[in-house]
């Protein structure tokens, strides 16, 4: 087939949508932080996080699931964090203070697999596993949590619960030889290449 007859993939759909849509919302969360409008800022987050939580599904659910879309997802999940952590430096500072261990492992634990991805395949990986997807729900509950004057050991858990989901997705990186996208774990991984290569 010539490469100009193959299907192009649709840009403009519902999801990418979603996706982009906390691209966009970065910069105005960072405006909002900055000039302390707490209130406004948690609202948006909350319709970021939703956001996250629904792309993926409805890209599934109406056969939308693109090279380009989970791309740009994992893009807007890596942007919304550092908005995240810089926001909160801004409207919190006491409780980054007193968690900073555990901000540094979340950041970490979103920046180390994109490296790791970047370094192997020479762009951003997309594997969106359950580990990463359980990391995300924990993270917005713990987030509200502490926001809103809650205890910290929720998001202590849910930072450990990123760093598990980032040890996962960097060692799908090393273990796949060619880039591929929404993979649901590593078990599934070792399984492909254990039925490709059977005499290991």
């Amino acid at each position: 087939m010539n490469v100009d007859e193959r299907p192009k993939q649709k840009l403009v759909t519902i999801p990418n949508l979603l996706s982009a849509f906390r691209l966009v919302a970065a910069p105005i969360l960072l405006w909002l932080a900055w000039h302390g409008y707490n209130d406004l800022f948690l609202i948006l987050l909350a319709a970021g996080f939703l956001s996250d939580a629904l792309d993926g599904s409805i890209a599934r659910w109406t056969g939308q699931v693109t090279e380009f879309g989970a791309t740009l997802d994992s893009w807007a999940d890596v942007i919304t964090y550092l908005t995240i952590a810089i926001s909160t430096w801004w409207l919190w500072p006491h409780v980054v203070n007193r968690e900073i261990v555990y901000v540094i492992l979340v950041i970490a634990s979103y920046l180390l697999p994109a490296i790791a991805g970047i370094v192997k395949f020479g762009s951003f990986t997309s594997y969106h596993t359950w580990t990463v997807k359980f990391a995300a729900a924990a993270m917005a509950f713990s987030l509200f949590t502490l926001f809103l004057g809650g205890p910290a050991w929720p998001f202590r858990i849910a930072a450990f619960i990123c760093v598990l989901a980032a040890f996962e997705e960097i060692a799908i990186t090393l273990l796949l030889t060619q880039k591929r996208s929404d993979i649901s774990s590593l078990w599934c991984v070792m399984r492909f290449i254990q039925s490709s290569n059977p005499d290991v």
